[in-house]
């Protein structure tokens, strides 16, 4: 994908995780809680005990049985492999000053949050009813991209939140034009709603506007959720048995992977079925 100069858009594998080329950042800049989503505690800048010498999880394939769902629904966008090989430029956290590591930690969330926005927006950008703005997100995509590019001093001081913002209002016209003219009506206009435990079975709920909607433990099993806007919606244990999310708009693997499936789910092809959910 180019815009009108020439500028080629990150390609979709940039936006996903690698973590053969990533210093194990998520297992060490981010803290984490003893809770339901973690065995134990883990302060900011300190590894993981499950995180080996060579950058990998030592219990990957166990992480939900042994009590690290939170890891299984994390998702860095490629941010990671960003930080490591690009920003640092191959320099490893445990080498160098200690600085050096400090300011590797504070740079990964930034950049995190940057490569989540490229991906609405890459997303944004390849649905065709959005075409009237698509000049508009593609200038955004690539100051975003160009954001991520900085030198780590410049990223750690980046206002990720107001950037957030300009780029929002891009990606709600853009899903507005998605979702014209599929009967959006009172009903289906949930933004932020508390739809904790809410019964949805076999809910008519295509077009409707979700986003950051509070859907955790929903049963939506048989709902119709094709070209509902899910960017921000909570789906920890929601119940997605059987239902459609053909071309659910903004939906993301950690989404996905903190919900519920069935074999009869239907899912967009930007994302993938769980290994967990029901066979």
């Amino acid at each position: 994908m180019q815009d009108e100069t020439g500028t080629a858009a990150p390609a979709p594998t940039e936006l996903k995780a690698d973590c053969t080329q990533c210093f194990g950042l998520c297992c060490v800049a981010l803290p984490f809680s003893a809770s339901a989503d973690f065995a134990i505690d883990k302060a900011a800048g300190t590894p993981c005990r499950n995180l080996r010498t060579d950058n990998r999880c030592g219990i990957h394939t166990e992480l939900r049985q042994r009590g690290f769902n939170g890891c299984t629904v994390y998702d860095c966008f490629g941010a990671g492999q960003k930080v490591s090989q690009v920003t640092f430029q191959g320099a490893d956290w445990r080498s160098g000053s200690g600085e050096r590591a400090r300011l590797m930690f504070d740079v990964f969330p930034v950049v995190r949050r940057l490569h989540e926005l490229l991906r609405y927006l890459t997303e944004a950008l390849d649905l065709p009813a959005a075409r009237p703005i698509h000049p508009e997100l593609r200038r955004e995509l690539d100051r975003t991209e160009a954001l991520t590019r900085r030198a780590p001093e410049e990223l750690a001081e980046l206002d990720v939140s107001s950037i957030r913002q300009d780029v929002n209002v891009l990606l709600l016209r853009a899903s507005e034009l998605a979702r014209a003219g599929l009967g959006r009506g009172r009903k289906k206009e949930r933004r932020g709603a508390d739809l904790m435990g809410a019964r949805l079975k076999g809910a008519d709920l295509r077009g409707a506007n979700l986003r950051g909607a509070y859907l955790i433990a929903a049963d939506l099993t048989g709902a119709d959720l094709r070209s509902a806007d899910l960017i921000g919606a909570d789906l920890r244990d929601t119940d997605l048995t059987d239902a459609d999310l053909t071309d659910a708009l903004f939906l993301t693997q950690p989404q996905v992977n903190a919900a519920k499936g069935s074999p009869g789910t239907r899912l967009p092809a930007s994302v993938t079925r769980p290994g967990h959910w029901t066979p």
